[in-house]
């Protein structure tokens, strides 16, 4: 969520900050803004706006130091105006705070403070601490932010400044995440990686309840307690271009065009000769798999869509009793587990904090946790027992296409192997579905093609009020998929549903100004799907489906439809999104909207 810099070093402080924020932009806000040290002075520059409004504020008003911190804020408590934005200053304007997280005990906290005199500025949870440094900082900073920490419950990663040690990076975490890196000229501290990718090609992933204290040439770093952590530094493995939008208008578009390179990649890294490779973190052995007798997994958003379809090819392939859980709801429900129950998280971010609280609620109870994590060293990375690699590459539009694809393909891959283990799944049927894997991504490829047509079909629609998404069996995630990436980037109201369950209120809804998306590749519940296709028909609704090249079927009762390649039923969801996406993506654009940073989203939703 927030995007939390910090740097410093020789170079422009004002320009350092402003890059990183840019690079971090991806992970949604609403106001952003910076502090430097400058001459003995803490100046703080800040908008209720987009960072081009900041960098036209720091054009006219200039400041320049050595050491500064910046952020961009996705509000909580408090709307996004100026006071509100950070960073936050104590009551002297002495000391800085950029803040991601949400702190729990906030009211408590300042009713303690106001009672001793401290004045607030902001309505955000954020400023408690900057007061409770505050109330320390005779001690110097670093003790300042030790004590500070203790009174804090929630979850939180902070960086701080003092005009007291002008030379110092303070900052802690406690369930949100934060980098940080240093050579003998400069050090900076990020809450992740995108945002120092131009300065440092080594990061130290900082341990949770930890403090770090970073100067030019110097890291040390603390847990809550105050004893010294040693902490790897790992290589950067991606560079500036990697989060470029290069010859493309919007990230959105470039990573649905990068889908049939992604899949190419995981498909070309998980088969073996004949057999199936998950990756040297699988984590969990082949004995222990055998014993699972029922798998949940748990998850948000588009991941949980993933989830769904990876329920629907567990139970087919490997027969294991799956359940697919929101993890919001999965942390909080009083779940009954066995000792062969195996736990799956799956997250782009591998931050989502739902689905690392519900990885924790399992290992509480003592159940192996394997995660499909995108991002690697992150915290459900490194929580759980095992992993397998998304391998989507880096993901920067908020709406997510390319980390779905490369989720389901995954889940596709796994399936199978449990499937061989367990003797369910034959040689024979082993080399038909890696076949149908291995033409994927020339499959991919072709429907992107319809990428003009598709913009057509968005211009007749993009000033609809409601769609309907339907969808049954495998494609029943496909519809919620297509629903939510609408919803997300053109606000128009969208209700995916599984087909079946029409009748049951929604129908209700349909007239002849309602767009109805139709999922119906060939599949198993073709024909169901075709009858509840003319059950909309019948209400006057305008049919836009999605169907196997060749069908003349549903071509004829429907007012539009776009065709993809015959594939395995089991790989139709993947190729049935794509022209989802590019629905979604050519609607939001046509409205004038910006797709890659839709309001009120974070790519990262780092609180609950």
């Amino acid at each position: 969520m927030c995007g939390i810099i910090g740097y410093v070093g020789g170079r422009d402080v004002p320009s350092v900050l402003l890059g990183g924020l840019w690079r971090l932009e991806y992970r949604g806000y609403d106001s952003s803004g910076i502090a430097v040290i400058s001459n003995s002075e803490l100046v703080v520059r800040k908008v209720p706006g987009k960072l081009s409004e900041l960098e036209e504020l720091i054009k006219r008003k200039h400041v320049s130091g050595t050491i500064g911190i910046g952020h961009t804020r996705w509000a909580t408590h408090g709307l996004p105006q100026e006071n509100n934005t950070h960073p936050l200053v104590d009551c002297n304007e002495e000391i800085a705070l950029v803040v991601n997280g949400i702190i729990e005990n906030y009211l408590a906290l300042k009713d303690e403070l106001e009672a001793k005199g401290h004045i607030f500025r902001s309505l955000t949870d954020s400023e408690v601490i900057v007061h409770l440094i505050e109330e320390n900082r005779s001690r110097g900073l670093a003790e300042a932010v030790k004590l500070a920490v203790k009174k804090l419950t929630g979850n939180f990663a902070f960086a701080v400044i003092s005009i007291n040690d002008r030379n110092k990076l303070v900052c802690a975490r406690h369930d949100a995440p934060l980098i940080c890196c240093y050579n003998s000229k400069e050090a900076a501290v990020a809450s992740d990686i995108s945002g120092v990718i131009s300065i440092f090609d080594e990061v130290i992933y900082i341990p949770n309840d930890s403090i770090v204290v970073l100067q030019k040439g110097k890291c040390i770093i603390t847990n809550f307690q105050g004893r010294t952590i040693k902490a790897p530094v790992h290589q950067v493995t991606i560079d500036v271009q990697d989060i470029d939008k290069g010859r493309f208008p919007h990230f959105m578009l470039k990573e649905i065009y990068e889908q049939p390179k992604v899949l190419h990649s995981i498909v070309s890294e998980r088969i073996a000769g004949d057999g199936i490779r998950l990756g040297s973190e699988l984590g969990i052995s082949d004995a222990e798999l055998k014993k699972v007798s029922r798998i949940v997994i748990q998850a948000c958003g588009t991941s949980w869509h993933a989830g769904l379809i990876g329920k629907y090819i567990i139970e087919k392939f490997a027969r294991i009793h799956t359940e697919v859980d929101i993890s919001s709801e999965f942390r909080y429900r009083d779940a009954v587990f066995d000792s062969d129950t195996l736990v799956m998280a799956i997250s782009q971010s591998g931050e989502t904090a739902d689905t690392i609280a519900g990885l924790r609620e399992a290992k509480v109870k003592f159940l192996k946790a394997l995660s499909l994590v995108n991002v690697l060293q992150s915290s459900i990375h490194r929580e759980s027992d095992g992993i397998i690699e998304i391998m989507a590459g880096p993901e920067i539009g908020v709406a997510s296409t390319k980390a779905y694809t490369a989720e389901i393909v995954n889940l596709h891959f796994l399936a199978l192997y449990l499937g061989l283990l367990r003797g369910f799944v034959s040689r024979a049927d082993l080399a038909e579905h890696l076949a149908a894997l291995e033409e994927l991504p020339g499959q991919v490829e072709q429907v992107i093609k319809l990428d003009s047509e598709i913009r057509e079909i968005a211009k007749i629609f993009c000033n609809s009020r409601d769609f309907l998404f339907l969808g049954r069996g495998l494609n029943y995630a496909t519809a919620l998929e297509g629903a939510l990436k609408l919803k997300e980037i053109s606000y128009i109201n969208a209700t995916g549903y599984a087909a079946g369950e029409m009748k049951h209120g929604p129908i209700a809804m349909i007239d002849n100004k309602m767009p109805i998306v139709c999922v119906n590749p060939r599949t198993s519940v073709y024909e169901k799907m075709l009858n509840n296709i003319q059950e909309a028909v019948a209400r006057k609704g305008i049919p836009i489906s999605i169907v196997t090249r060749g069908d003349r079927r549903t071509r004829g009762i429907s007012a539009y439809s776009v065709s993809i390649p015959e594939c395995h039923e089991c790989v139709s969801p993947v190729l049935s999104v794509i022209p989802l996406q590019l629905l979604a993506y050519h609607i939001a654009t046509l409205k004038g909207l910006d797709v890659d940073r839709p309001r009120n989203l974070a790519k990262s939703v780092t609180v609950e």
